[in-house]
């Protein structure tokens, strides 16, 4: 009987049909196997820079093992992680001596590509850090805003919310983060204002007011509504001539708000000019 290849038709991953979906478009044979500690390690260019605390997470893996194997592909003498750091620095802490994997065969790009996707996945990310990692698939693959939409399982217009916080500048993020508003729906509104001013100004008043992610839509409204009315194009200039027994009205309109005497004048000049000349 030839030796089966690949995951068993028994293992479930934790992972969400469309991560599993790009495992498998990747590399169409997965190996499931259980790896010494010593012949793993880390990702020099791994996304994630913040780990976390590991220590609840090393506990549990201590009481109930890894239940997510950790991804690697082979290099050199041993496996090199793809996706799983976490479990794997909480495995050393916990004691481990070997832990279950899926072995890839995938080159630098494909790991790379892996690595961000399955970060995206987390449940722990900010806004912030989905934003961060959205751009890396945009910047190195290319892709479009539909194109991760699907590959993560998220609407095209999540994409564009979260894509959009990357307009927030790092000072403005720290007050976010200081005054504890993570809220998407509210990091949005923030990225929509028109300059960094404007974003504190706004971030101010939501921590000063105790605004709720409705109030903050419906002020940054209100505040479009009233920058759109301060910035309504001037009237026209109207100079209007009717002379004393009124047989006759002139009227000459300029595409300004304001005229100087010479330029009517200058104007009335080149009017008679120009009918002696057709004369």
């Amino acid at each position: 009987m030839p030796k089966k290849i690949g995951l068993p038709d028994s293992f479930k991953m934790r992972h969400d049909t469309h991560f599993v979906e790009l495992l498998s478009s990747i590399s169409k044979s997965p190996l499931l196997r259980v790896i010494p500690i010593e012949k793993i390690y880390p990702n020099p260019n791994q996304p994630r820079s913040e780990l976390g605390n590991i220590d609840d997470l090393a506990l549990s893996i201590k009481s109930k093992g890894i239940l997510e194997p950790i991804i690697v592909r082979p290099k050199g003498e041993g496996y090199e992680i793809i996706s799983g750091e976490r479990r794997y620095r909480a495995a050393i802490k916990a004691g481990l001596k070997e832990v279950p994997c899926i072995e890839m065969n995938v080159d630098d790009k494909e790991s790379l590509e892996i690595s961000l996707i399955e970060n995206l996945h987390r449940k722990d990310l900010d806004p912030f850090e989905e934003a961060d990692g959205l751009r890396a698939l945009v910047e190195i693959y290319g892709y479009t805003h539909q194109e991760i939409a699907k590959k993560i399982g998220k609407s095209r217009i999540s994409i564009t919310e979260t894509l959009s916080l990357l307009k927030i500048p790092e000072e403005v993020r720290k007050l976010c983060s200081e005054y504890n508003i993570k809220a998407k729906t509210v990091l949005v509104q923030i990225a929509r204002q028109p300059s960094k001013e404007k974003m504190i100004e706004l971030v101010e008043r939501i921590k000063k007011e105790g605004l709720t992610r409705e109030d903050t839509r419906k002020l940054t409204k209100q505040l479009k509504v009233d920058k759109e009315k301060k910035v309504e194009k001037p009237k026209n200039y109207i100079f209007k001539f009717r002379p004393p027994g009124k047989e006759y009205q002139l009227s000459i309109v300029f595409r300004k708000s304001s005229v100087e005497k010479s330029e009517i004048i200058e104007i009335l000049k080149t009017i008679i000019r120009q009918l002696e000349s057709e004369s």
